[in-house]
């Protein structure tokens, strides 16, 4: 069983750096992340939201019932902040603004963006150049679709590096990663950041300091 970080703790949740190709349910090869945590640290856990298997980065998970419920709400009235990190190669349609559109299944767990608005799913982002033929993108959704992220890359031309389902370039694990959390809870405002592992085969992958002076 693969050995998990924990980048926050407090009394009534943690959050985990949850590794690219994790899953949040057991499969035949291993256990869903909350229950490979929880017997880690010989602890019961629920899980408050989720993230893709091959997704990395911020997960949030309850250490009582009472709390789960109340993040799982900040959740679904869209008060959890989540920003997300991505690279891809390619030049997109446009650097920044607004990804906005209806989503359809459309075969074998693949989903597509649509133009029409009835029920959108809308991502903000900005994009920097990251070295000839690749940028990162700094995305900010504000609903939490499936696969949401990667269809929306996708739409503009440029799917995340290592995303095979939807055509992008080859890489070891999904260029994906839940970077950071803000939500008030309890009286208390967090703002959590999740370190990104810096891939070798992005050498010039830019700091946190460096994006956050981007965004």
């Amino acid at each position: 069983m693969r050995e998990l970080s924990i980048v926050f703790s407090h009394p009534d949740f943690y959050v985990l750096n949850k590794p690219a190709g994790a899953p949040m349910h057991a499969n035949d090869n291993e256990l869903g992340v909350v229950q490979q945590l929880s017997e880690q640290l010989h602890e019961p856990l629920w899980p408050i939201h989720r993230l893709d298997t091959p997704t990395s980065g911020a997960l949030l998970i309850g250490r009582n019932q009472q709390a789960t419920a109340a993040l799982s709400g900040l959740f679904a009235h869209r008060t959890i902040h989540k920003t997300y990190l991505a690279i891809c190669a390619g030049k997109p349609k446009k650097k920044q603004g607004l990804i906005s559109g209806d989503m359809q299944n459309v075969r074998r767990g693949n989903w597509r963006l649509l133009h029409s608005q009835e029920n959108p799913a809308q991502t903000r982002f900005t994009s920097f150049s990251l070295k000839p033929g690749y940028r990162y993108y700094v995305l900010k959704p504000t609903t939490g679709r499936t696969h949401q992220l990667r269809v929306a890359l996708k739409s503009i031309g440029v799917p995340i590096c290592g995303d095979t389902r939807y055509g992008g370039e080859s890489a070891e694990h999904l260029h994906l990663h839940a970077w950071k959390l803000q939500f008030e809870y309890a009286s208390d405002v967090f703002d959590i950041t999740v370190p990104w592992p810096a891939y070798e085969h992005f050498a010039n992958l830019p700091s946190a300091s460096e994006i956050t002076a981007n965004e």
